[in-house]
């Protein structure tokens, strides 16, 4: 069950760490502008033998478990970790498939998506950007005033990221700095969808 909002001027964020072959961690945090805390945490991690059966499976489960927590939990936002550029071809191409989904479901439930390079969350929760995962999950649990450490480290992280974009939003509103990170707003999404109409499509038929 999901936590109900005390007041109406809490800010709740979906955070997402996405993982190419490994768990991919998501946590809820909620913020009142004074303090935060965690609303809800884990990591999917998805069987060997299932990903070789079936290359979309993976996806799938993502993309499932993405839908229940916006529908559980109904985020302002949702944010993720951007893809590392230092990553070889293969790696960074099924990252790139696994925060597809997540994106497709976020714009789904018509939800804002924030995305932020692995260093910049690193030295948002923990001043360091080269932070391994301990650190991180130390500083996470001291930030969000935690009974004990979040467990698994891909969970952590996941609570690292929304705890970035929840610092980087009270920044914006703090010196009135324009929304301007965002892939895309919810009013955005829907113009976009409502012009993408079927006489729009255009299907590339196979030459005989």
């Amino acid at each position: 069950m999901s936590e109900s909002r005390a007041r109406p001027s809490t800010f709740r964020v979906l955070g997402i760490d996405p993982a190419a072959a490994g768990p991919t961690g998501y946590g809820v945090v909620e913020s009142d502008g004074r303090r935060c805390r965690t609303l809800h945490y884990g990591a999917l991690k998805v069987a060997g033998k299932i990903r070789k059966e079936s290359p979309g499976a993976a996806l799938e489960a993502v993309h499932s478990l993405i839908c229940d927590l916006l529908q559980e939990f109904s985020p302002d936002a949702l944010a993720v970790e951007s893809i590392f550029s230092a990553l070889n071809v293969k790696t960074a191409l099924r990252l790139a498939e696994v925060r597809g989904v997540v994106l497709l479901a976020a714009a789904q439930h018509n939800v804002v998506v924030h995305s932020y390079a692995p260093r910049l969350i690193k030295s948002s929760v923990a001043g360091y950007g080269n932070a391994d995962k301990r650190q991180v999950q130390m500083m996470v649990r001291m930030l969000l005033q935690m009974t004990e450490t979040p467990e698994p480290s891909d969970a952590a992280d996941a609570l690292a990221v929304a705890l970035c974009h929840v610092q980087n939003e009270q920044f914006r509103m703090r010196f009135a700095v324009p929304a301007t990170s965002a892939m895309k707003t919810p009013r955005v999404a829907r113009e976009a969808a409502r012009r993408i109409t079927r006489a729009e499509i255009i299907r590339v038929q196979p030459a005989r």
